[in-house]
Order: C-alpha cells, then sequence, then structure tokens
C-alpha cells in the first residue's frame, strides 16, 4: 500500500516542474525570439511575451526562405530532412533486423565472428569514418543526392545488436511448430517474429528518426546545392553570415520548425515506443 504523504508529493511535484521549466524556457526564448523583428534582441534584453511578427517570420521562412545567406523555403529543407530521416531510420530497421535474423537462426561459418566485427563498428563513429566515405560518396557520384545523404548511415550495429538479443528471448517452441508446419525461414521470420518485434521496432524507429533527423556534420558535407539542405545544417548556414548580422529572429524561428516533426512522431508513437523499450517477455 502506498501512504499518502502531501508534502513528498508537493516536493516531487515541484521538482517535476521544475524540470519541465528549465527543459522549455529554451524553447520558449526561441519561440519568443521568431515572433519579434530583426533587432529586438540586438539591445541586449531578452524579451519574454512573444511579438507581433509571428505570421510574418514564419510565412517568410515557407514562401521566400533567407536569400543573403542562400537558404530555400524552410519547406524544401523540412521536406529534405523528413526524407533523410526515413530513409535512415527504415533502412537501418531492414538491414539490422535481417542481419539478427540471420545470425541467430543459421549457422553459417565464422558466423559469431561476423557479428562481433559489426559489434566492433559501435566503436567507429561517423566522424572517425567521415574522410573516406566521402572519398567513396564522391567518387560514386552522390554528393547532393538523397542516396548520398542516407546510404553511408543506414548501417547500425546497434540496432543489429538489439534485435540479436530479442531474438535470443523467443522461446525455441515457436521455432519447433514453424518447422512441424512446413514453414520455412522467409514465412517464419514474417509471420512469426515481425509481429512480434512490432513494438521493438516502433522503439527503434522513433531513435533511429530522430538520430537522422538531427544529423549535422554529414548532410554539412555533401550538400552543396540549396535544394538539398537539410534543416540542421540550413539552421548552421543562416547563422553564419560574412558580411552582416545573422537574422536571429528567422533563425530562431526555422528551429521552432525543425522540432515539430520528430516531436510529431514522438507523439504519435509514444504507447508503442514506451512499450517497445519497457517490455521484457513475449
Amino acid at each position: 500500500m502506498v501512504e499518502d504523504r502531501p508534502l513528498l508529493n508537493l516536493l516531487a511535484h515541484l521538482v517535476l516542474i521544475v524540470g519541465v521549466a528549465v527543459v522549455a524556457m529554451p524553447l520558449w526564448i526561441a519561440f519568443v525570439a521568431s515572433t519579434h523583428g530583426p533587432n529586438d534582441f540586438m539591445s541586449g534584453v531578452v524579451p519574454i511575451l512573444p511579438g507581433p511578427h509571428l505570421v510574418e517570420n514564419y510565412s517568410r521562412m515557407f514562401s521566400t526562405g533567407v536569400s543573403t545567406s542562400g537558404m530555400p523555403p524552410v519547406g524544401r529543407m523540412l521536406l529534405n530532412s523528413a526524407i533523410m530521416a526515413l530513409s535512415i531510420s527504415i533502412g537501418k530497421i531492414a538491414i539490422s533486423i535481417l542481419s539478427a535474423f540471420a545470425i541467430v537462426y543459421f549457422r553459417f561459418p565464422l558466423r559469431m565472428l561476423a557479428f562481433w566485427v559489426i559489434f566492433a563498428t559501435l566503436m567507429l563513429p561517423v566522424e572517425v569514418r567521415i574522410v573516406p566515405t566521402y572519398k567513396v560518396v564522391a567518387d560514386l557520384g552522390l554528393l547532393n543526392t538523397y542516396a548520398g545523404l542516407s546510404i553511408p548511415l543506414i548501417a547500425s550495429a546497434t540496432a543489429t545488436f538489439l534485435f540479436r538479443q530479442l531474438f535470443l528471448t523467443m522461446p525455441d517452441e515457436l521455432t519447433e511448430a514453424a518447422r512441424i508446419d512446413g514453414a520455412g525461414p522467409m514465412k517464419f521470420f514474417r509471420d512469426i517474429l515481425l509481429p512480434l518485434s512490432r513494438t521493438n521496432i516502433a522503439a527503434l524507429f522513433v531513435i533511429m528518426f530522430i538520430y537522422g533527423w538531427n544529423q549535422y556534420l554529414w548532410p554539412l558535407l555533401v550538400t552543396t546545392s540549396s535544394d538539398k539542405y537539410t534543416i540542421v545544417a540550413g539552421i548552421k548556414r543562416m547563422a553564419d553570415v560574412a558580411d552582416a548580422q545573422p537574422q536571429w529572429h528567422l533563425v530562431m524561428a526555422t528551429a521552432i520548425l525543425a522540432v515539430l516533426p520528430p516531436l510529431l512522431v514522438v507523439v504519435l508513437m509514444q504507447r508503442l515506443f514506451v512499450k517497445g523499450l519497457v517490455e521484457t517477455e513475449k
């Protein structure tokens, strides 16, 4: 039985409120900045309340972008980021779940060596292999393409490891029952393993979508044409202007718009996401 302690409940709520305020304050300041004019933040005084330019600033970013920074309308950058994030998340899950399936359910020479080689790539982040990766992408003519943005980031040792651990928890009776019913390997994978992995796939999709959406360094290197700019790299280019002051109100408007798609994905998939993280038994 949980005791009702008003003081402890009050303290817990105060801690939660303070935590939410600390997390939300930067977002609120960014939103307020996106509703003011270009000179309101140059005085050193940070406004706390929204200004009168909300519709003007956001409509400008959607219609014309920022010509002084060579930035296209924000809708194009959001589309590029969405295509990149979806390609990375779907590609990572597809490759990783098939790799884990092969490692767990098939017996072939050097099977565990292949797994540990895949697992060892966790120690090689994108920044370490970015020069040879860029050379390969450039030689294949994939600069300024969606394939160049997505394919080098698709392979995932983390997802392969997680799916392997999931498949190891599956009871052997499932495999035996499928074999007795005459199901082949791919039918067993499609009709049994995939439905049982649904929540884990959803959780990984959310994580990988946010990973792909937040990519900064790689899109900055492989995109030189404005029609392939992603939203995160676009914000950086908007802030880096050589002969003028950055238009911070437009930068902040773009930052707020960049937060919305991953937030929407998390909200829509929250139930499956949480279930996939905490579920331990099938």
